[in-house]
């Protein structure tokens, strides 16, 4: 999950810098383009103006031309030649008349096409424009807008002889030039004349390219105010997003990226780390006694502490609840171990009125290295990963009170992964019915006759062999299969008794285990009683096993089941009568038939005044409420006597036999080891010696 949260937060955070920016960037340029585009639009049609001006002024002269050559008066013609400066060619290029000096440069020139004109109108320079008649002649510049060019050269000595031709008595510009037009079919006359700019043109001009610039200008300051608001509000996003909202400092997702980043650098591969998961123990408990808001503030103070003591490179984050994730970096793992300690011990002493203690998980990331002894960088580094391992080395001290430190091995590992292998065959193993039942008897301890037994787990493998309980009933009760592994035996034990019944044998009472975990259901009576009913097996052949664990859950739930089993015709036992501290109290309340001793009381040289006390007592309890009693885990024959004297009605354990596969039990049953009481009497003493 934090690794999809890290690359939606990366591919946020770059598409929306990243968009904005590279949107800046084209606006800018496509404002820049809009500037010139409007800039050369109004230059062209100014010129455009101004050559349509000027172009008027050469149809007039050609017209007065035109008259003159069908008078006699000359009154035209001399009009004409006071007034202007011209020359006719004819159609082969030929001067056939002329006025004043011919200055027309006629391979320097500039074509330009009018709105109103089907022909072009081709502005030649003039001897006068020398400096620029190399522009004229270039025809990258023939256009209408390169124009301008004449008014605006870079070129020095251009430049200024330009400024020398257009500085006039007036304050307008006047810019020397000849244009043609057509007198007739075979002549054409080329008139000088001048375009004329007037301040007020280049004023409008540059008010009109300042308004866009302006414009443009303040549309390019509010996108990049948007930019910087947007970067300051994803800024601020971003804090918000990595901080924890108790602590309102660093939280896990800020770990899990720093943490990456920070392991993953090549100049931190030759460099020791190690993941620490800090749990406060009995959060809760204080929450409870005292307040949230007081727990909150106990944890911000643990936070503070632990960000106190980080040197550079080293982190903390509140991860959920009462865990801190912790990164250090260390050089010798007895370096680390007193920093932690102290650590633990500054803990400790956060507050003067409580004591608390913490419990630590540590994983270790060494330096790697390959097979030519160089180091390895840590490329694929995964936080989370290895926060998980220094969880599962903390998980491990669960059942102390006191602060601990555990560490990751390999040993958890294996552990991690016959858990995962349990959880992964657990539903093929019961569909392949994989489990076996074993029996182990119970005797009665004066006649030494078969008077129950108790039906127990065993797992033969066709993958892994023979698996003993200790190795998969743990997990069974941690993920909650254990339900399934019950009713898979409840059935098992009913079908073999219908079994045996059917031929004869002398069936007892088999005692079957019923975990805690099905007591949360409110028809567990029913659901005992259609299994043993599917089996067509009579109720007084099953008796029912709950631990002394589940008295501790909900009691008066506890009571109506019995209540409810017992009504159905089966008997009810206490398994480890003993191992816990409200067992009085339970016999107190609990319906019960039979009480079985816990297999503690007989553990040792059997010397013990003490504990014989306490046996005596509690036989003598269960008597006077009409209870069996069981004794589990007898081992020597002094226990039996002693057991015997005391009127224990039944014993289990070594003693008289092993747990064992039910062929091995069917013999017990028929007494093939002998079938009367004197027989099997001696096959015990024999058993003994």
């Amino acid at each position: 999950m934090a690794k999809k949260k890290e690359i939606i937060f990366r591919r946020l955070k770059k598409n929306r810098l990243a968009f904005s920016l590279l949107m800046l960037i084209l606006t800018t340029f496509a404002a820049h383009l809009l500037l010139v585009a409007f800039v050369l639009t109004f230059t062209v049609h100014l010129v455009e103006q101004k050559v349509q001006t000027a172009y008027e002024r050469v149809l007039d002269m050609a017209g007065l031309y035109e008259e003159s050559t069908g008078r006699d008066d000359g009154e035209f013609l001399d009009y004409l030649n006071r007034n202007a400066v011209y020359f006719v060619e004819d159609a082969n290029g030929k001067v056939i008349a002329e006025n004043g000096v011919n200055t027309c440069v006629k391979d320097a020139y500039i074509p330009f096409r009018m709105h109103d004109e089907q022909n072009e109108v081709t502005v030649y320079s003039d001897e006068e424009l020398s400096p620029v008649n190399d522009l004229f002649r270039n025809e990258v510049y023939r256009t209408p807008w390169r124009f301008m060019l004449l008014l605006g050269q870079k070129d020095k000595e251009v430049k200024q002889q330009v400024r020398t031709l257009t500085e006039r008595e007036s304050e307008k510009i006047e810019i020397p030039v000849w244009l043609a037009a057509k007198v007739s079919e075979q002549e054409t006359l080329f008139g000088k004349t001048c375009l004329e700019i007037e301040p007020r043109d280049l004023m409008l001009l540059s008010i009109f390219a300042l308004s866009i610039a302006f414009l443009i200008f303040v549309v390019l300051i509010i996108m990049l105010a948007n930019i910087i608001k947007g970067v300051v509000r994803q800024r601020k996003m971003t804090n918000v997003f990595f901080m924890d909202e108790v602590t309102e400092q660093q939280n896990w997702m800020w770990f899990h990226m720093k943490g990456n980043a920070l392991l993953s650098t090549k100049k931190n591969a030759s460099k020791q780390f190690a993941i620490l998961d800090v749990v406060f123990m009995n959060y809760r408990n204080f929450c409870v006694c005292h307040s949230v808001e007081e727990g909150e503030e106990m944890l911000k103070k643990v936070h503070t502490l632990i960000n106190n003591s980080m040197q550079k490179k080293e982190m903390c984050a509140h991860y959920a609840s009462a865990n801190f994730a912790v990164l250090l970096q260390y050089k010798a793992q007895s370096e680390l171990k007193n920093r932690v300690e102290k650590l633990i011990r500054e803990l400790e002493g956060i507050d003067q009125t409580h004591k608390f203690s913490f419990h630590v998980g540590v994983d270790l990331l060494e330096v790697s290295l390959d097979d030519n002894g160089r180091v390895v960088r840590r490329k694929d580094a995964d936080v989370e990963k290895e926060y998980n391992n220094a969880c599962a080395a903390r998980a491990t001290l669960s059942e102390q009170e006191d602060s601990a430190v555990a560490y990751f091995n390999e040993q958890l590992v294996e552990e991690q992964r016959w858990m995962d292998i349990v959880r992964e065959n657990q539903s093929k193993a019961l569909e392949n019915e994989e489990f076996a039942v074993f029996y182990q008897p119970k005797y009665d301890p004066k006649t030494k006759r078969l008077c129950g037994a108790e039906a127990l787990i065993r797992w033969n493998s066709s993958e892994f062999g023979f698996v003993s309980p200790g190795k998969f009933i743990p997990i069974f009760e941690k993920n909650g299969f254990i339900t399934e592994i019950d009713h898979y035996m409840l059935k098992h034990v009913a079908k073999d008794q219908r079994t045996w019944l059917d031929k004869g044998y002398a069936c007892v009472p088999v005692s079957v285990n019923v975990s805690r975990a099905h007591f949360i259901e409110s028809d567990l009576a029913e659901q005992i009683r259609d299994i043993v009913d599917a089996e067509n097996c009579p109720h007084d052949l099953i008796e029912l096993e709950l631990t002394e664990s589940a008295f501790f859950d909900d009691k008066n739930a506890l009571i109506e089941t019995i209540r409810r089993l017992k009504g159905y015709g089966f008997s009810v036992s206490m398994d480890d009568f003993g191992s816990g501290y409200s067992s009085l109290n339970s016999l107190k309340d609990m319906p019960l038939d039979v009480l079985k001793l816990d297999a503690e009381f007989f553990r040792g040289d059997g010397e013990n005044d003490r504990a014989q006390i306490v046996v005596s007592e509690a036989i003598r309890l269960a008597k006077n409420l009409n209870m069996r009693t069981v004794a589990e885990g007898v081992e020597v024959k002094e226990q039996v006597d002693f057991l015997a004297d005391l009127g224990c009605d039944m014993i289990q354990g070594f003693y008289f036999a092993k747990p064992m596969p039910k062929e091995d039990y069917v013999k017990r049953m028929q007494g093939e080891d002998g079938e009367t009481s004197k027989e099997q009497e001696a096959s015990v003493e024999k058993t003994e010696s």
